[in-house]
């Protein structure tokens, strides 16, 4: 879509991820969201071999999004708000790097914005933890099984890691 940009978020399960930017964003930006896994050393990973830990992906979403309607950075501040970015390789019980917290870049723009907006919530949200956050450029992005797309949506009582929720 013309005009549009894409972000891309690890933090946890993918599932509540996908579901709380939809539920957010949704009319205020959003074009489009799409689970998969980022960040790791083979091709075409799928989600056994992601849940192995063997690969180094993480589970992750991609937004698309109208930055005339919704800015960059807030997408970064609501990737701060909905899970704890103190948590190494993990949220919640989910625990392993697949569901470690990371913010890929697509651009030096979205970089120097990720690390500002990471700055601003460290001192304001974390002043006693460090943020644990990976920001890095993108790379090699692979979308999920189309089971995993929209889950939460298709199976209102699936699985929802208990650490996504608003924290502020």
């Amino acid at each position: 879509m013309s005009g549009s940009e894409q972000a891309i978020f690890a933090n946890g399960c993918f599932w509540g991820t996908e579901h709380m930017f939809r539920k957010h964003f949704d009319g205020k930006g959003l074009i489009d969201a799409k689970v998969g896994y980022i960040g790791g050393k083979t091709d075409n990973p799928n989600y056994r071999d992601v849940c192995s830990g063997t690969t180094n992906h993480a589970e992750a979403l991609k937004v698309t999004f109208d930055p005339a309607k919704v800015a960059y950075a807030e997408l970064v501040e609501f990737h701060y708000r909905m899970h704890d970015a103190s948590q190494v390789d993990g949220q919640g019980p989910d625990r392993g790097t697949q569901y470690r917290s990371g913010i890929f870049t697509m651009s030096d723009q979205q970089a120097e914005i990720a690390k500002k907006v990471t700055a601003d919530v460290q001192a304001a949200h974390y002043p006693s933890k460090k943020i644990a956050t990976i920001i890095q450029p993108a790379g090699q992005w692979w979308d999920a099984e189309a089971y995993h797309q929209e889950y939460l949506h298709h199976n209102p009582s699936g699985y929802e890691c208990p650490s996504h929720r608003l924290y502020w």
